[in-house]
Order: structure tokens, then C-alpha cells, then sequence
């Protein structure tokens, strides 16, 4: 029994119906709607998308913010004060984890929505006739009745009958089956289920080859895949290599603390002298100053900065992963339409055998030579383009570029005049590199008509079309002839195509393409031009002094390739040009040898299967790839390779979603471009790992003081006061340095091993060893500067009661402030890794200075408000204390630019 579908509220009809019954049971025509009827049904049927049902998945989010590493640091720390009675603290530790956990599923749910909102930038498109024209909507606004254009590629955004035409569907989203399935517009079916309807095509299916006419009879969740869709569940955010290692190190950290803290108590307690009760402490501030609250969420905001970045500057990244991989990449393979070209080609030379024609829309070449007039026919007829006014241009930038030589040489073909001719299309083969088709002239005979790249198109022709318009036998000598004009013209830089047809006799078999594409006549070859992108030029040397390898693997011409790659600056010589069959013949130790050389490659002639295999042997070698891709068999490749690059506007849905970024203006500067803010965004994450390590040290000292004194000394820092310093004034410049500009060499710079973890030891000597040193030795020194001054000794005590109690409260503030100096040097000191703060500026990351501002306002409130004063025990400090304070961040800070320096200079002399 056949399905019925809902089309619209009360509405119901049979799709698998007369076709003439169907369209008028839709109110509409062969040829589409209206624009002004779409849009009435739009509002009526609403838009043609998939709503989400199910519950949420936050509660389960912000339950993971509770349970990472460490969090249960901070758990244990809670736990411990609890059970020896330090009520206060332990609720503090309570507060800080809940802060801690909103703050992380705040910024994760601030990440997810800005990966989620690139949508936008990459809306499903869909191809219709409107208003008896083409044109590409966005495939929510579908309405039952819209007549869609499907070519090969497209992804079908709608269940829809076929009007006209034969195509092979991937159907796999919805039946599970691996081969594509050819649905035909002859091939009607009634009294089936839908699904098994072999004039159907429905949503989310994706058409691998050729071309058709459906009008929608069903969209959004009265479609198929709305029926059947799971659409409750949703897929789990990938976690991102540096978010992984990052966990681990987040493992290593709590494992460290906690054996401290075990180990220490004993020693505290035995060795030392310490009470239990001030073992306890300590350990609690061991784990609590042991723990980079903010590290994890900082990661994920600053990885989501960075693809909103790349989405406003062209590129759409798909994962936040891809953005710590753009920073790495170190080869990128590119095709040449389109990335490095304008993809706006004009025909402007044309060879037969009348001789040579210039093309020039002022000087149009005389009407009623009978060769030029067969050639501009068979341009007209074997094209799927269409061109309705001058700037109103839809198709591929070569079929335009034809058609509109066409119209220069006197032949105008109506789009629906050319459809009703037409008896059967052979699509562009990317292995045979050429597409024909069947078409009738006005006495009914069919013809053959072919175009396609010289060396495959030559070989089938038998005869060359004459000054008169008679066929006359290709010479040897003439075929050299022909071969030498296409040389000359691609090493100008033109795309040359030769153009060929053939009469069919009666009663020959349409459907075998090779008995059909042989024994054809020459026409002409057709050379054309596809400017080079004046920006690429640029881009390409920024890409070599990055010490980024580019690759061309193009299915043009080698000479052609050779010429636009000479003109962009990506071969500075004579490059190694590897045709297609070469490459085929090629054993995988004959390619790895071959990819290891460091001359210049260009792989021509090149189908999408040798993308996939250099692709692989790449990647096989370490190397970090980046590949570019349009088309439908470009799919592999795009997912092999670490950074697939699909076309926004010429590309296929195909290729848009089997890559990882999307080029919106398919403009190789774009790559270069993403490859920087990658490396930017991949430093910036190294900058905050480090600010907040390099506090590690001087959190931990006045707790390891204070026991290795045996209590002599008293505790220079409160548990309550350390958790102000780790909640309030270190989490904005953390955030800010997320934000920081790039660092000047920034691409002067090697790619960076696949395998180099974020983490190294010489960041944490620096952090640790070198600046947590410092500012732990200057916050002691504020400490004990305050306490000898009001009289204190080693012993001496100063409990609450006691006359040193209030200089005890103000040497605590004392080593808080001191910290937060400290902090702030560390902040200008990791905006660069080498380079000089001048270099960068210092006011260049505004970001970076409020955030400081808040935490000196954040540090005032803490040290002179009293009710912070009564809960963190703090105590207002004297202007001369204050004055101590004032030089440490300059002192850090300078410290660390003193050895920056060096390094630069050691550099320098390592370069002479």
C-alpha cells in the first residue's frame, strides 16, 4: 500500500501518483512557484527543518564540571577541613567548587553555542526555479510545491518526485544501503512503500551523479527522515587532542598534590612539630594552591574564540579540535581552480580549423563561418549553465564562460529550449575528464556532443570540421599541430578544452557511453582564462616563510598549473609536474621518495583518488595535512586529511560535510589566514597554561614555610585568603590572554610537531622554577618585612589576643598583595615567549588591562572593606607597606624580559 503524506496541516496526497495529478494536487507547475507563493506557504508550513525533541543534556554537563580531577582535589581539601572541625574553610572550599563548576559550564555552553552558531555561516543551500528561473535559497525556505534542480553533489533537502531526468542517490542516511541507487523520472513506480519508489528522492540523501527535476511534495518532519530520525539524541562533543592532555596533566596535578599532602602531614605532624590541626592546614593549602581552577574552561573559550575569529575572517571551522591542528599544519595541498584563481573564467581564444579567433565582447568575430557556428552550437548544447541577464549567472564558472562565448559567436540557447532537446546526459567523469550529450536539432536527428580536456577528447576524434563545415580525416601531422597550440596556450596560463560532436544514426543504443563517445569530428579548442587571485601571492609567501610546503594537485593541464603557480609565487623554478597516469604507475615507496624531495610538486591531470593517496602517504610521514576539495569523489581525501577544506560557494554538500573548515569565498589566502590565527589561538592557550602554573609556586610556599618552621612561623597565607586569590583576581587575565594578539614572528616560525605536547618542561621551569620563585621570595619578603617590623621573633606569638595579632593580620594581607603583584607582572610577562613586551605593545591587549584593573579594585575591597576583612582575616595596610608592593610586578615582569633577551641574543648568535 502506498504511503500518504502530510504536505500540509489537513492537507494529504499520494506522491507516488500521476505526475499531473501530483502537481495540480500541489498548486504547482514544471515550472516552480512563485516567489510570492513560496513565501506564503513558508509561513503557513513553516520552515523546512528538523526540531529537536528530548530533554536536555546540561544537567548532565554540569554534573561533569563537579567531577573532574580537580574538582576532587578541591573535594579532598573540603573533606579534610570538615573533618578536623574547620568548619569555615571547608564551606569556603564548597563555595569556590559550585563558583568554580558555574564558571566552566558557563564558558563550555558559551563554546558549544558559538561552534553551533556558525550554522549560520554555512546554510544548507538548495537550487529551485522561482518565478521560471533558477535560483540558490536557503533549504529551509522549501515549500511544498518548489520545483528543485539536483545536480551531482547537492545534498536533497526535500522528499521530492522527479519531474525530468536520472540520477544516482546515495540513500544510505535512511536505508543503510553503501551503493547509490538510480532514481529516474521514466522509472515510475505506484503502490509501493516510499522509500522503495524509484522516481522518489528524499531529504538528507545526496545525489552522486547526474542531474534531475523534482517537484518537494514534503518538508521538515513531514519529510522521511523527520519520520524516522532519532532525533532526541545528540552527539557527544569531541574532546580535542590539547583538551586531552590537559586532563591528563589535570590527573598528574591532583596525583602530586595528594602524595604531597599524605606525605607532608606525617612529616608536619613528627618532624616538624606541627599539631595535627596545623598538619591538616597545611594540606588543605598544599591541594587548594595545587589546583589551576580555571585552566579547563579558559581552554574551551579560548579554542571557541578562536572559530568565531576564523568564521568572521572566511574560514568556518566545524570542530574546536581543528583549530590546535591548523596550527601545526605543514603541508598544504591545493587545487587551483577557485583557491588560487577567481574561478571566473572568459573564453578568449578559440582554434579550429579556419584558424585562430580572439575572443574580445567589443569585436565580436564575423557571423556565417559555418565552423564557428557548429562550435558555438555544441558549446551552447553540451552545458548545464544558464544565463538569464548580464551578473545573473548560474552554474560552473567554465560552462558560463562557454555559454556566454557562444552568445559572442551568434548562438543564443534558450535553458528550456536546450532541456527539451536534450535526450540523455554522460556527466563530466573526473577519470575521463569530459562530458557529452544527446540532443536533437529541429529535424529531430540526434546528435552527439562532447567537451572535454585535449588528451582525452583528441583521441576519440577521427575527423576535424572544415573551413566549409565538412569533416576531413585528423592528420598525425595535424594532431601534433594541436598538441603543440594547447602547450602554447597552457603555458600562458589557459584552460583549453577541445569541443567535438558526432551524428548518431537511427536506432543506435543511447545509454553505452563508450560506443557513443567515438569516431567523433573535431570542432575547435576552446582556451580560456582564470585570473590569478591578486592576494594569493602573498599568501603564499607568508606560507613559505612559515616553512609550510604547498602541493598543487589540479585536474587541469600541467603547463596551465605550472603557469598560475609560477604567477602566485608557489614555485620559484621549475617545478616537478607528475601527470595522472604517471602517478598511477607510481609504486607507494616511488611516492613516498618522491613527496620526501624538496623540490616543488604539481600533480596534474589528477583525480580525486590521487588526492586520497597523497593524502595518505602525507600523513604517513608525519606530516600534518591540509587539503582542498569541491567535489563529490573529493569526500576521502577531505576526511583523511588532518584539515579538510571544502568550497563554500563552488563546492558540492558533499564536500562541505565531509571537511573540517569551509572556505565561505573559496580564497587560498583564507588557508593561510586560518593557518596563522591556529598558531595564534594554540599560543595564546600555551600564554594562560603558564600564567596560571607560574601561581603555583608562590600559593604552595607559605604553606611549606610555615611547616618546615615547625610552626615557628606562622602561616603567611590563610587557606580562606589563597582561595580569594584563585576564585577573585587570577580567572579575567587568564580570559584576557585568550585574547591576546599575535606575537610578532608569529609565522616566521617552523610548524610545530604533530606530537609536541602543550605542556613542556621548559614552560613549567619558567613557570615553576623561574617567575613562581620570584614572586614567592618577594610576597615572604612583604610577609616578614610587616611582622619584623612590629617586633616579631621566630616563635613569638600571634594568635588572636595577642598584641602582634593585628600585624600578623596585616603581614597575611601583606603576602596576598604581594601575590597579586606578583600575578600582575606574571600577566605581561606571559604575553610573549621571546619577543620584547615593546613589540608587541602594552596597551595592545585591552582585554588584558581591564582584567588587571578588576582585580586591583577586587584586592582593595578585600584588604579595606570589613566585611572582607572579618571573613578573609585581612587588615589595612599602612602606605609605606603599600609602597613595597608597588615595584614587584615591574621586577617580575622585568626578570623575566632580562632572560627573554638573552634568549633572543643567544638566537642570534646561534644564527651568525
Amino acid at each position: 500500500m502506498t504511503d500518504v503524506v502530510d504536505v500540509e496541516p489537513g492537507v494529504r496526497l499520494d506522491p507516488t501518483e500521476q505526475v499531473d495529478r501530483l502537481l495540480r494536487d500541489l498548486r504547482s507547475s514544471r515550472s516552480g512557484l512563485s516567489g510570492r507563493e513560496a513565501q506564503r506557504r513558508l509561513i503557513h508550513v513553516g520552515p523546512n527543518e528538523l526540531s529537536r525533541r528530548g530533554g536536555r543534556t546540561w544537567p548532565r554537563e554540569l554534573v561533569r564540571q563537579f567531577t573532574h580531577p580537580l574538582a576532587l582535589l578541591l573535594w579532598a581539601a573540603a573533606g579534610l577541613a570538615w573533618l578536623v572541625g574547620i568548619e569555615p574553610v571547608a564551606i569556603a572550599i564548597l563555595v569556590v567548587i559550585v563558583i568554580n563548576a558555574a564558571f566552566a559550564f558557563v564558558q563550555e555552553q558559551h563554546a558549544e553555542k558559538a561552534v553551533e552558531a556558525l550554522a549560520a555561516y554555512l546554510p544548507m543551500r538548495a537550487k529551485v526555479l522561482r518565478d521560471g528561473r533558477v535560483a540558490e535559497i536557503d533549504a529551509t525556505g522549501l515549500v511544498p510545491g518548489d520545483v528543485l534542480v539536483i545536480e551531482e553533489g547537492d545534498r536533497i533537502s526535500a522528499d521530492a518526485r522527479l519531474l525530468d531526468g536520472g540520477i544516482e542517490v546515495d540513500l544510505s542516511a535512511l536505508t543503510g544501503e553503501a551503493l547509490p541507487a538510480f532514481r529516474s523520472a521514466d522509472l515510475v513506480d505506484s503502490h509501493v512503500p516510499l522509500l522503495q519508489a524509484r522516481d522518489l528522492v528524499f531529504s538528507g540523501t545526496t545525489c552522486t551523479e547526474g542531474e534531475a527535476r523534482a517537484v518537494v511534495f514534503a518538508t521538515g518532519m513531514r519529510t522521511e527522515l523527520g519520520r524516522i530520525a532519532a532525533l532526541s539524541e545528540r552527539v557527544d562533543r569531541d574532546e580535542s587532542p590539547l583538551e586531552h592532555q590537559v586532563r591528563r596533566v589535570a590527573w598528574l596535578i591532583a596525583l602530586i598534590s595528594v602524595l604531597l599532602g599524605v606525605a607532608f602531614i606525617p612529616v608536619a605532624a613528627l618532624g616538624a612539630g606541627l599539631s595535627f590541626l596545623n598538619a591538616v592546614i597545611f594540606a588543605v593549602g598544599l591541594l587548594v594552591g595545587n589546583v589551576p581552577e580555571g585552566l579547563l574552561p579558559v581552554i574551551t573559550l579560548a579554542l571557541a574564540i578562536g572559530v568565531r575569529g576564523l568564521a568572521r575572517r572566511g574560514a568556518v571551522v566545524k570542530r574546536l579540535s581543528a583549530v590546535e591542528t591548523l596550527g601545526s599544519t605543514d603541508v598544504i595541498c591545493t587545487d587551483k581552480t577557485g583557491a588560487l584563481t577567481e574561478n571566473r573564467m572568459r573564453v578568449t581564444v578559440v582554434h579550429t580549423a579556419a584558424g585562430t579567433h580572439i575572443l574580445d565582447p567589443d569585436q565580436p568575430p564575423q557571423p556565417g563561418e559555418a565552423t564557428l557556428h557548429r562550435l558555438a552550437a555544441a558549446m551552447a548544447a553540451c552545458n548545464n549553465a544558464r544565463v538569464d541577464d548580464p551578473g545573473h549567472e548560474t552554474g560552473d564558472p567554465t560552462e558560463i564562460a562557454m555559454l556566454s562565448a557562444g552568445v559572442l559567436l551568434g548562438v543564443s540557447l534558450d535553458p528550456d529550449e536546450r532541456l527539451r532537446r536534450r535526450r540523455r546526459q554522460f556527466h563530466f567523469d573526473p577519470t575521463r575528464k569530459r562530458m557529452s550529450t544527446l540532443d536533437a536539432d529541429d529535424r529531430e536527428h540526434t546528435w552527439l556532443h562532447t567537451k572535454g580536456a585535449p588528451e582525452t577528447v583528441l583521441p576519440l576524434c577521427t575527423t576535424e570540421l572544415d573551413t566549409a563545415g565538412h569533416p576531413r580525416p585528423l592528420t598525425p601531422a595535424r594532431r601534433s599541430e594541436l598538441a603543440g597550440l594547447v602547450d602554447t596556450e597552457a603555458q600562458q596560463g589557459l584552460r583549453v578544452l577541445a569541443v567535438a560532436e558526432r551524428p548518431l544514426a537511427p536506432g543506435t543504443t543511447l545509454t553505452d557511453r563508450d560506443q557513443v563517445e567515438r569516431d567523433l569530428t573535431l570542432l575547435g579548442l576552446v582556451a580560456m582564462v582564470d585570473p590569478a587571485r591578486p592576494e594569493v601571492a602573498g599568501a603564499v609567501a607568508d606560507c613559505h616563510t612559515a616553512g609550510i610546503r604547498i602541493i598543487v594537485i589540479t585536474g587541469d593541464h600541467g603547463l596551465t598549473a605550472a603557469a598560475i603557480a609560477g604567477q602566485v609565487g608557489i614555485t620559484r623554478g621549475k617545478p616537478t609536474v607528475i601527470t595522472g597516469d604517471e602517478l598511477d604507475r607510481m609504486t607507494e615507496r616511488d611516492l613516498d621518495t618522491l613527496l620526501a624531495q624538496p623540490g616543488e610538486l604539481i600533480f596534474a591531470r589528477s583525480s580525486p583518488e590521487a588526492k586520497l593517496r597523497i593524502a595518505d602517504a602525507l600523513r604517513d610521514t608525519g606530516h600534518v595535512v591540509a587539503m582542498t576539495g569541491d567535489g563529490v569523489n573529493d569526500a576521502p581525501a577531505l576526511r583523511r586529511a588532518d584539515i579538510g577544506i571544502a568550497m563554500g560557494r563552488s563546492g558540492t554538500d558533499v564536500a562541505r560535510e565531509a571537511s573540517t573548515m569551509v572556505l565561505s569565498d573559496d580564497n587560498f589566502a583564507t588557508i593561510t589566514a586560518a593557518v596563522q590565527a591556529g598558531r595564534r589561538v594554540y599560543d595564546n592557550i600555551r600564554k594562560f597554561i603558564f600564567y596560571i602554573f607560574a601561581h603555583a609556586t608562590p600559593e604552595v610556599t607559605p604553606f611549606v614555610v610555615f611547616a618546615l618552621s615547625g610552626g615557628t612561623i606562622p602561616l603567611p597565607l590563610t587557606v580562606l585568603q589563597l582561595l580569594a586569590f584563585d576564585v577573585g583576581t587570577e580567572t579575567l587575565p587568564a580570559l584576557a590572554l585568550g585574547r591576546e594578539p599575535a606575537e610578532p614572528g608569529l609565522m616566521q616560525r617552523p610548524p610545530r610537531n604533530r606530537s609536541e605536547p602543550v605542556i613542556r618542561a621548559p614552560m613549567l621551569l619558567r613557570a615553576w622554577l623561574f617567575l613562581g620563585v620570584i614572586c614567592a621570595a618577594l610576597e615572604m619578603a612583604g610577609f616578614f618585612y610587616v611582622l619584623l617590623k612590629a617586633g616579631w621573633h621566630p616563635g613569638a606569638p600571634t594568635g588572636p589576643g595577642t598584641p602582634l595579632h593585628h600585624a600578623y593580620q596585616q603581614a597575611t594581607t601583606m603576602t596576598f598583595l604581594g601575590m597579586v603583584a606578583g600575578q600582575i607582572g606574571t600577566a605581561f610577562a606571559a604575553r610573549t615567549e621571546r619577543a620584547s613586551l615593546r613589540s608587541i605593545g602594552v596597551f595592545s591587549n585591552p582585554l588584558l588591562l581591564w582584567g588587571i584593573a578588576f582585580e586591583l579594585v577586587l584586592t582593595a575591597a578585600i584588604i579595606y572593606l570589613p566585611p572582607l576583612q572579618s571573613v578573609l582575616g585581612t587588615a589595612p595596610l599602612t602606605l609605606d607597606m603599600l609602597a613595597l608592593t608597588v615595584p614587584f610586578p615591574i621586577i617580575v615582569w622585568g626578570a623575566d624580559e632580562l632572560r627573554r633577551w638573552l634568549l633572543r641574543r643567544r638566537d642570534k648568535a646561534h644564527h651568525v
